[in-house]
């Protein structure tokens, strides 16, 4: 079979599809979960996969599906990636009791990746593939809840914190060759695509300090653990111009504990925050700057400070190979005024994580009404946010599977991993520290 007519099934497979893909999607929109409590949504995904007889496998960091389709060999593995989790936004209209909601596109994505699995197995092209593709329907991709992360780690059901690092952990991703995954694109309702963007990466920190209480009448007596938090922040915002424009270093920290009573001088005091660059040195670097002002605002206060730093996510480095495959196949479906490259995110993804150990992308796709996370966000195009990113990864799995795999030979053969699995479940360890 030629390519040619490959385009033409999977097309033709997707055009029948949307009712059934679409339908997901709303069933996981209208159920918001955050992360790690997915169990409505992985619910959905295992009950589509069985309607697809396409075999999954589950639990996974603990709510997560992974699911294979077969070619014709074993060659080679293309992952297609969904994300479970809802965010927190209580204002949002379709926000749930406690707040939660799809503000970040993440149920077209399920939506999406359920297509393309659709797609592959309905239009019955995997016989004339050489390799397989894997779908993934991971959980806990926003970075929220610690506290409740934290308990999980704590009896051990989870050792990181993210669902893309513990699938890691878990060997999820040992078989898979190269991972594509599509974003939604806040404020964009038309049909547009964005690639070769990133992303920063940022480490977690959680700082306490720790002072002497006395009544607040006479502070003499005391140490005030609050007057050394401020000065930490002072000391933080003092040394930004010290960060170059490349190293896009961005610091947001939040006083979580500030004292107990008014007329207690505190002497304990939490804090919380990111540090974000956009690379693991400027990140390391900038996170030496935070310590080396917590620890000297406390000096100056005579205060103590004991700093806890939690492994976030890495920068997302898109592959190129890759990306160019699926610029490819978008030329027929997207207008090229409308395929727009080289954007610029400021947030962070654990997408970024899978990008360091092997080859993978996260464009943007539009469809999508109101910013990410806000309070109007929403999906204003169906087929531009849940069907079009759809088609876009089955043809991509397509063209990298066909004669032969070469254009997936071509992607793993030169890709360069700035990290083996082993190396990077050290540095989410805490080697980024030494």
């Amino acid at each position: 079979m030629k390519i040619s007519q490959i385009k033409t099934d999977i097309l033709a497979t997707a055009q029948n599809s949307g009712e059934w893909v679409k339908n997901i999607a709303k069933e996981i929109y209208n159920n918001p979960e955050l992360g790690f409590k997915e169990e409505k949504a992985s619910a959905l995904v295992r009950r589509a996969f069985s309607e697809l007889d396409i075999e999954y496998q589950y639990p996974i960091a603990l709510t997560g599906v992974k699911a294979t389709l077969r070619g014709k060999s074993n060659s080679f593995n293309v992952c297609i990636i969904g994300e479970l989790d809802a965010i927190v936004s209580p204002e949002h209209p379709d926000a749930d009791k406690i707040g939660a909601v799809h503000a970040c596109g993440h149920s077209a994505q399920i939506g999406a990746m359920l297509g393309a699995a659709y797609i592959l197995k309905k239009s019955g092209i995997m016989q004339y593939l050489d390799g397989n593709v894997t779908f993934m329907a991971v959980p806990a991709e926003e970075y929220n809840e610690l506290a409740y992360r934290s308990s999980l780690k704590e009896e051990g059901k989870i050792k990181y914190f993210s669902g893309k690092q513990q699938f890691v952990y878990e060997g999820a991703f040992d078989d898979v060759d190269m991972a594509i995954m599509l974003h939604a694109m806040g404020n964009e309702p038309d049909k547009k695509l964005y690639i070769n963007g990133n992303n920063l990466g940022f480490i977690s920190k959680k700082l306490t300090f720790k002072g002497k209480s006395a009544h607040a009448s006479t502070p003499s007596e005391g140490t005030n653990a609050l007057n050394a938090a401020a000065l930490a922040i002072l000391g933080i915002h003092s040394n930004r111009d010290t960060f170059t424009e490349e190293e896009r270093i961005r610091i947001h920290p939040i006083i979580t504990k500030g004292g107990d009573v008014v007329n207690t001088v505190p002497d304990l005091v939490e804090m919380e925050m990111q540090v974000r660059g956009a690379t693991t040195d400027a990140i390391a670097k900038a996170n030496g700057v935070v310590d080396r002002a917590a620890r000297g605002a406390a000096q100056m206060m005579g205060a103590t400070v004991q700093t806890e730093d939690i492994s976030g996510y890495l920068p997302l480095c898109e592959d190129k190979r890759l990306l160019q495959v699926l610029e490819d196949v978008a030329q027929g479906l997207i207008e090229d005024k409308n395929i727009i490259s080289g954007y610029t995110l400021v947030g962070s993804t654990d997408m970024g994580d899978i990008s360091n150990i092997l080859p993978a992308i996260q464009p943007s796709i539009g469809g999508f009404c109101g910013g990410l996370h806000s309070k109007d966000f929403k999906i204003c195009d169906e087929d531009t946010a849940i069907m079009l990113p759809a088609k876009l990864m089955a043809l991509t799995a397509a063209q990298l599977l066909f004669d032969g795999a070469s254009k997936a030979k071509s992607v793993k053969e030169n890709f360069v991993p700035k990290f083996t699995k082993e190396q990077y479940l050290n540095y989410l360890e805490g080697e980024h520290k030494k």
